[in-house]
């Protein structure tokens, strides 16, 4: 059996490198790069001969354009092929691949990842699946190359609503402790003890042990950049008006999400965005030592 795998970013990459440990791969990068040790294919068509194909692609306009587009390769797949999608897109964009393969008679599973790049590199990802439960257990022991915890959520778009919640919950983390620890700061707490208190204490969360440590070292640029994973926050928006869910915390951390943005922090990770509150308040959280 042969697996596509499109999109060798900061994530997919590893994830290529992973899956080509188990099974025959070929890999294409939709910005034209190739990697030692994996056999990369100069276009899309290539795919023909693949029973799978992966995406991990930066949101759902790519993705789409990338299976349907002028050049998209989703009409030289064999019929009955899979597509799995670990791309951060939506629910609705889910959807509305998922209709357009089973229209070409492909089958369609939309399963993005959560873990950032190391977890990537270590195949530790948590993969949310939606789709057909028997397509996924066909599949679940190559998975499991690049993904330690893999929960099957729903049907198609399930995958991506599973992911949003958990996204969200970590912006909203993210921008508390923007908001917070420059206030620690300015009222003379010392930020190196305050960062061991909240990471050893019930402040602590996953954007506390990544970020923290970081910013001590006002170091912004370890994870997934802001103007790229604004797409969350958008996403957000979307499902709590259509739903007519009230959200004010997640609405106020978006606030936040869009300060950072203004003032051009755009290509820096989450962290940065407690430099939106540093400046309010005239004091920096950075290590002393």
């Amino acid at each position: 059996m042969t697996w596509g795998f499109v999109g060798l970013g900061q994530m997919g990459l590893p994830m290529a490198q992973r899956l080509s440990a188990v099974t025959d791969v070929i890999a294409y990068d939709y910005k034209g790069r190739q990697y030692d040790g994996l056999k990369t294919a100069i276009c899309p068509s290539e795919f023909g001969v693949c029973d799978v194909v992966v995406l991990c692609l930066p949101n759902g306009e790519v993705v789409e354009d990338m299976l349907f587009g002028e050049h998209g390769f989703a009409e030289t797949l064999p019929r009955g092929a899979l597509v799995i999608d670990t791309s951060t897109t939506s629910h609705g964009t889910a959807g509305r691949v998922g209709a357009r393969l089973a229209e070409r008679g492909l089958t369609f599973l939309d399963a993005p990842v959560s873990g950032m790049q190391k977890r990537a590199e270590e195949g530790t990802l948590t993969m949310m699946v939606g789709g057909e439960t028997a397509v996924l257990e066909q599949h679940r022991e190559k998975l499991r190359s690049v993904a330690s915890k893999i929960l099957h959520v729903g049907p198609i778009g399930a995958g991506q609503l599973a992911k949003l919640i958990n996204q969200l919950l970590f912006d909203v983390n993210m921008a508390a402790l923007a908001e917070i620890l420059p206030m620690s700061a300015k009222l003379g707490l010392d930020p190196d003890q305050v960062a061991e208190i909240v990471n050893s204490g019930t402040g602590r969360s996953h954007a506390s042990e990544f970020f923290l440590p970081n910013i001590l070292r006002g170091v912004f640029d370890k994870g997934y950049p802001m103007k790229a994973a604004y797409k969350d926050l958008i996403a957000g928006a979307e499902v709590t008006s259509e739903n007519g869910f009230p959200a004010p915390v997640l609405a106020a951390a978006t606030t936040t999400y869009q300060q950072a943005l203004a003032q051009g922090l755009g290509a820096q990770d989450k962290g940065a965005m407690i430099k939106v509150y540093e400046h309010l308040v005239g004091a920096l959280f950075r290590s002393k030592k």
